[in-house]
């Protein structure tokens, strides 16, 4: 292996922060307790012990059933530009 790679993969593995074990989350509005038995949101729980952060969106099945019209209406101008 190059110099060059192994010290790029050295790099990278240094910066790996990995959430192992069993998540207790609750099964309803999906928060997770902590190691001291609090309960925090998801997005919460995982940027405290990662690098990752949150961008959130709609998927297709929560927007046909919270805002049915828009959901039409957006399905149909995809439809068309296709």
């Amino acid at each position: 292996m190059p110099l060059n790679m192994l010290f790029q993969l050295v790099n990278a593995l240094s910066e790996i922060k990995t959430l192992r074990g069993l998540l207790n989350i609750c099964s309803y509005c999906k928060k997770i307790r902590d190691k001291d038995g609090n309960w925090q949101r998801i997005e919460k729980y995982i940027q405290d012990r990662s690098e990752a952060k949150f961008s959130h969106g709609m998927c297709d099945d929560c927007c046909k059933k919270f805002y049915p019209a828009v959901y039409e209406k957006v399905k149909g101008t995809i439809k068309n530009k296709v």
